[in-house]
């Protein structure tokens, strides 16, 4: 396929020499024939591309859409490099039929066999020079079709750099959200749960010599609160950063999660022997955490259940739930998941139709 490949690009090498001699005497009468020209130079660019892809198998960016100087250098490049390594596969045959001469020679007696050695030794030689340039004219062309169909290393520099400064600012927003869900829960819950606590102690105190026995109720009262209070604060201790993943590990705190969850949560953990990264547990903990957070709270989910696995150099995390579905991938939660998975260079998906079920997919790189 490749040598098919090979040949092709020499002889659309002749069209395109053509094409550029027409093109370069048509541009200076008549400048106005610019964009039939572009078009056909267009076209021919297409051609080398899809000859690329078919024959050597080459992958290139769907929507790019390559500027009109780098298509003519492409094209002026291609022209080159084609006709020469035409030339080169002519040498190819031309060597094959001297060697098939020299075999008949020595068959027939024309040929001494004191001569061939050197006749050897001089093919061989020739033989490796041309097949070296083969090799390295095929490298051209695939680097030329590189350069001009995809990306190049600077403007790919240029989107790694647009990438992380948007994952930056995205977890930026992230964490300030997390902080508000913080500040929103320890002012609406553990505050409010405090200052009843307080006046419940308040009442008992002032209410100890006249009436001791609705005292003791208020006293009794005011110990249920403060349990109350302490399990609410565990839980948003554990929201914002569980204490036994650093202790014990992604395993056991999914444990907790299942634990605290309010609807039936099965986990599958099978993440291998080796350790995992810090920052690559805590992503698929928050992940777990908050996609069971919502199951339980928006889907109407019966069950839910988490699988973690890890392949090679990447984990995955699947959680599925029999709720309602109709989850939004853009609203804050999931947002907020998705900027946290991308700031490890992972993806996260979700595929929540309406109806059920609900299922959120995040793959984290490990290395």
């Amino acid at each position: 396929m490749r040598l098919v490949g090979v040949v092709l690009g020499c002889l659309s090498a002749l069209p395109g020499a053509v094409f550029l001699l027409v093109a370069g005497a048509a541009l200076g009468p008549w400048p106005r024939a610019r964009p039939l020209l572009m078009a056909g130079a267009r076209r021919l660019a297409a051609l080398e591309r899809r000859r690329r892809a078919v024959f050597f198998g080459d992958r290139f960016p769907g929507a790019y859409e390559v500027p009109d100087r780098r298509i003519l250098r492409y094209l002026a490049a291609r022209v080159g490099a084609g006709l020469v390594t035409g030339i080169v596969l002519g040498l190819l045959v031309f060597g094959e039929v001297l060697a098939v001469l020299l075999v008949r020679g020595l068959v027939r007696g024309s040929l001494g066999w004191p001569e061939l050695p050197g006749q050897l030794l001089l093919g061989g030689v020739l033989l490796y020079l041309d097949v070296q340039g083969l090799y390295a004219l095929a490298a051209l062309d695939a680097r030329l079709a590189r350069a001009c169909f995809g990306p190049s290393e600077e403007e790919l520099l240029r989107r790694r750099i647009d990438e992380l400064a948007l994952s930056r600012a995205a977890v930026v927003q992230a964490v300030d959200t997390e902080r508000r869900r913080i500040e929103r829960d320890l002012h609406d819950g553990v505050q409010q749960r405090l200052v009843a606590l307080a006046m419940l102690l308040g009442r008992a105190r002032r209410g100890r010599e006249r009436d001791p026995e609705q005292a003791d109720a208020l006293l009794w009262q005011a110990h249920r609160e403060a349990q109350d209070v302490l399990a609410e604060l565990r839980d948003v201790a554990w929201r914002v950063y569980p204490a036994a993943l650093d202790s014990l590990g992604l395993e056991e705190a999914l444990g907790g999660v299942a634990e605290r969850c309010a609807i039936p949560l099965r986990v599958r953990f099978d993440a291998g022997d080796a350790p995992l990264p810090r920052p690559v547990e805590s992503a698929a903990y928050f992940v777990v955490s908050e996609a069971v957070t919502n199951a339980a709270k928006h889907s109407s989910a019966s069950t839910v259940s988490v699988a973690v696995t890890r392949t090679g150099p990447l984990l995955t995390v699947r959680v599925e739930d029999d709720g309602r579905g109709g989850a939004d991938p853009a609203g804050s939660g999931l947002t907020g998941l998705r900027s946290r998975v991308a700031a490890l260079d992972g993806t996260l998906h979700v595929d929540s139709p309406l109806g059920g079920p609900t299922t959120l997919v995040a793959e984290l790189p490990c290395a």
